[in-house]
Order: structure tokens, then C-alpha cells, then sequence
């Protein structure tokens, strides 16, 4: 059973590497195809529970612990060197990456619905992704200026996105997340800013600049169960607004897919629109219907019909042919 289990966690490394980290971090990808061909490596691993296993949970807390590494014998040596600590911040943290980028790929969306909207987003951490009206984008096609100060989220798309011609009017707003971040705490902003990878210090940047002006607009975020606590806070949207449940690269926390369905069957009852954002294999019978996958990429759902496949960060937007 260990060596299976050592087996599953080579091949989770190997495929993040060529899957999601090709291309956009050549040291998260060095490392991850290090972790899977390093024995020591994979059984420090499996002294950790499953669910802390991840790639980037190991990749940012090395980080966060030791700094950046030169590279994967660097990397090596330090988690062999001190595994307690590091198994010891691993199991405290969690990679609750807030990607203020991922707008980008909701925008469309959000500017298409019934105004003004009342937004809540499951899995919000520090509540960035609950300020969509207080960014700037960049479709290369069309743009939509930043409020001074704000960063400016550049996403490629293709020639069926409709795109926004103004911000949503977002009248109430509040996040749902098991461990809320707040970001006036020194260690917490820097936690967000480790998750972001290594080489990408336009993405660094936009975070800082998103992270100032949520210090400034202080999201509400409850600390709650998405299964438990959702239709308490959706009960508290003011009615005479759309109310809109989002969320980004949550469900997969999720431990079974009966679970995950049995969320998908509940939220349409909590809201006028649930926009899911997730890797195609959280939720397949939407997944189904979408057509064949691009490597690497999530697919965004309105109440569960396809829409669009996404860069996971936010970067890039895809309308599928035929989506409405």
C-alpha cells in the first residue's frame, strides 16, 4: 500500500509539473519533477495526511520557510535538513491562494446579469476576488480602466467572450471560507504573496496592489462551512439585488464527489446564479457537456451550464461554441 501511495504521489507531481507549471514557473516544474523521482522527498510526504500532499502546498511553505531556492538540490537539502519544521508549517498552513485575476474570468459574467448584484464567494480567503468593481482589465480587445491605484488585469480571449463594457454594480458583498485571512496581518499578507510563483512578479504586483485596497474596503468574510453555513449568510443579501454564490478552485477540497454534487444540488436553491470556476474533473456531469478539455485549464459554469474554459489564474478566457 505505501509504495501505491508513493507511486499516486509521484505521478500528482509529475502531472502539475507538465500540466500546470510548464510554461508559467520553470523552477515549480524542476521541482515537482524532482519530488516525483526522489525517494526521500515522497516519503517525507507520506508523513503528512493526503490532503497536504499538494504540489503547491510543499512548493510555497519551502518557500515561505527557507526562501526561494536556486534550485532542486538547494530545495533537497533544506527539506531534508529540517522536515519537522517544514511538516510542521505544512500542516498549519493552506494554500488559500487569492488570485485577484480570477475577476477577469468572472467579469463577463457578473456584467451580463441583472443589476445591481449582491455578491457571495465560497472559499474567499482574504475576500480579494469580492471586489471585481474596484479592478481594471485589459482583453486587448476592449479595456476597462483601473480606479486609481488599482491593478490592472490583463486576460486574453477569444472572439466569442462577450465583453464587459462596464464594471458590475455590486451593492452588498461577503465571503464564506474555513480559515479567513486577514490581510492587516503582516504574516498573512505575506502567506498570499508566497503562493504566487516564483518568476511571476507582474502577477506579485497586482496582488500587492489588489491587497492595498482591500486593506482600504475590508471585505467581509465569515469563517464557515460552504455545506453548513452558506444559506445562513445568502439569507442575508438584501433582496432587492441579484444575488450571485461564485467560486474558484474550491470544491476539489471537497472529499468525495457525492459531496461535491450534493453542494451543486443545493446552491441553485440559495441564489438566482451559482458561477463555479473549477478544474473540469470537480464537477463532471457539468464537465460532460462542455466538450474535450484543454490541458490545464477550469471550466466556468452559470447554474450549471458550460461557459467558458479559463486560465486557473485568471489569465485567459475561452467562450465554448454555442454557450449562451
Amino acid at each position: 500500500m505505501a509504495d501505491a501511495t508513493s507511486a499516486d504521489t509521484a505521478r500528482r507531481y509529475r502531472r502539475f509539473a507538465e500540466q500546470e507549471a510548464r510554461g508559467r514557473s520553470p523552477l515549480y516544474e524542476a521541482l515537482s519533477l524532482g519530488v516525483a523521482e526522489d525517494p526521500d522527498i515522497l516519503r517525507f510526504l507520506l508523513t503528512l495526511p493526503e490532503a497536504k500532499r499538494q504540489p503547491n502546498l510543499l512548493l510555497a511553505a519551502a518557500r515561505h520557510l527557507f526562501g526561494t531556492p536556486s534550485g532542486w538540490e538547494e530545495f533537497r537539502r533544506n527539506i531534508l535538513d529540517r522536515p519537522e519544521d517544514l511538516r510542521a508549517l505544512m500542516l498549519v498552513l493552506m494554500t488559500q491562494t487569492n488570485e485577484p485575476a480570477r475577476c477577469a474570468s468572472l467579469l463577463p459574467v457578473l456584467a451580463r446579469l441583472p443589476q445591481p448584484l449582491a455578491l457571495i464567494e465560497v472559499g474567499a480567503s482574504a475576500g480579494l476576488c469580492l471586489l471585481p468593481d474596484r479592478y481594471g482589465y485589459d482583453y486587448g480587445r476592449a479595456a476597462l480602466p483601473a480606479p486609481a491605484g488599482g491593478p490592472v488585469f490583463p486576460c486574453a480571449v477569444n472572439a466569442a467572450v462577450p465583453l464587459p463594457a462596464a464594471v458590475p454594480q455590486v451593492v452588498w458583498r461577503a465571503g464564506l471560507d474555513l480559515n479567513p485571512l486577514d490581510i492587516a496581518d503582516p504574516e498573512e499578507r505575506a502567506w498570499l504573496e508566497t503562493l504566487v510563483w516564483p518568476e511571476q512578479r507582474e502577477r506579485l504586483a497586482r496582488l500587492r496592489a489588489a491587497m492595498a485596497i482591500a486593506a482600504v474596503a475590508r471585505p467581509r468574510v465569515v469563517r464557515g462551512d460552504l455545506r453548513r453555513d452558506l444559506a445562513r449568510l445568502a439569507a442575508e443579501a438584501p433582496r432587492e439585488a441579484t444575488l450571485v454564490i461564485f467560486h474558484t478552485a474550491v470544491l476539489s477540497y471537497l472529499p468525495s464527489l457525492a459531496e461535491r454534487e450534493g453542494f451543486a444540488a443545493d446552491v441553485g436553491g440559495f441564489c438566482r446564479y451559482w458561477i463555479a470556476n473549477e478544474a473540469p474533473s470537480v464537477l463532471p456531469a457539468i464537465a460532460a457537456r462542455a466538450g474535450e478539455a484543454p490541458t490545464g485549464r477550469f471550466l466556468l459554469s452559470v447554474n450549471g451550464a458550460p461557459l467558458a474554459w479559463t486560465d486557473p489564474h485568471g489569465a485567459a478566457l475561452d467562450w465554448i461554441d454555442g454557450a449562451s
